[in-house]
């Protein structure tokens, strides 16, 4: 696996709404929590099978609905994903490192 998609640590930051990655390569990722929770992979939230597995555009994290989100735990799944459990009881989304490192606003631009 590339360095890039390689997580060094991983931060909860409550105050500033962001879970927080820095990659093996010293990148850092930035992603408002209300986006990630709108960008969860799993099944129910893509809206079928059919819709899995598709690139998220990394726009998603430019939306807000004032809402606030947390994250009540994470779990390292082997070493190519986190689980992630929500306020809302949602844990269904397995989020590959790729598909985060991937839509990182950060790299984007757009934070």
């Amino acid at each position: 696996m590339q360095t890039r998609y390689q997580l060094r640590k991983i931060t909860v930051n409550s105050k500033l709404q962001e879970l927080q990655i820095t990659w093996a390569d010293g990148h850092h990722s930035r992603y408002p929590m209300e986006g990630l929770r709108n960008a969860c992979p799993c099944v129910l939230c893509q809206g079928g099978h059919d819709q899995m597995g598709k690139a998220v555009d990394p726009k998603i994290f430019l939306q807000s609905s004032g809402r606030k989100r947390a994250i009540t735990d994470i779990v390292q799944i082997g070493h190519y994903a986190i689980q992630i459990t929500w306020d809302d009881g949602h844990q269904n989304g397995i989020y590959r490192f790729e598909r985060l490192r991937d839509m990182c606003p950060v790299e984007h631009g757009l934070i």
